[in-house]
């Protein structure tokens, strides 16, 4: 199966070497390799041309953001697999060949993923993402747990239900998920991890988690969830949360 990775990108000079090479390095032999850059100005050009001999194809101009780079890079996918890959995250060794043979295994998945490490701005581990098994009503209910950096899908199956919607600027992934499981299963497979989730200071996950959960009720709305639903109740359970939960992670980031 030709696998296609699709690396967004923005002003990210400082890492995109480290999530590229973590794609090319890859023990698979069929990677179809695309990056989408919005017009960086950091000189993350300048490190995506070193490589461009061995990319599908590449692009750096102004876009609508990350969500508008990975539809525009999928437009462009041949590939049997589908993945993305932020260009501050990194696969780990292995990676994809572990994807493959999960879906090889389950032939009636549209997802696997595995687990993801939090790593800091040096590559180092600190901590672990709380990826768990998960379903489509779990999902409803505000239960994801899925690392995106470490989620591979069928492309059949996105042909079904893309591209990602360009109004969401954080949920965008959650709003996917939800649209796969409600085909056929989302299988997680745990153990070694699969990625890097790299968080720093300027990652979205800290300068704009907040962002997020708004959006996942967006998507509640839209498929006719009700005002009293659980992920109602999770959303304003991590108004409260949320700076706690903001703290452990820019504790985590300065560890």
């Amino acid at each position: 199966m030709l696998v296609t990775v699709v690396t967004p990108s923005f002003n990210h000079a400082r890492f995109i070497e480290a999530t590229i090479r973590s794609v090319l390095e890859q023990d698979y032999p069929a990677i179809e390799y695309i990056i989408v850059d919005g017009g960086s100005t950091d000189g993350t050009r300048e490190v995506i041309e070193r490589y461009a001999p061995r990319l599908a194809w590449w692009v750096s101009e102004p876009d609508r953001g990350q969500t508008d780079a990975i539809n525009k890079g999928f437009a462009r996918a041949r590939g049997d697999v589908l993945a993305w890959l932020n260009s501050d995250d990194i696969f780990y060794p292995g990676a994809v060949s572990a994807a493959v043979a999960a879906l090889n295994a389950h032939p009636e998945a549209a997802m696997v993923y595995g687990d993801a490490d939090y790593i800091n701005e040096a590559g180092r581990v600190i901590g672990r993402f709380p990826a768990a098994q998960t379903d489509y009503a779990r999902l409803r209910r505000g239960y994801v747990h899925i690392p995106q950096q470490a989620a591979f899908w069928r492309a059949s199956l996105w042909r079904q239900v893309g591209p990602l919607d360009p109004s969401f600027y954080f949920a965008m992934d959650y709003d996917l998920w939800v649209r796969l499981a409600a085909l056929a299963p989302l299988i997680y497979v745990p153990g070694r991890p699969w990625a890097g989730f790299r968080l720093h200071a300027d990652a979205k996950t800290l300068a704009a988690d907040d962002r997020c959960w708004p959006e996942m009720l967006r998507v509640h709305r839209r498929l006719g969830g009700g005002p009293l639903a659980p992920i109602v109740l999770k959303y304003y359970l991590r108004i409260l949360a949320g700076p706690y939960i903001r703290w452990k992670r820019r504790r985590l980031v300065a560890s």
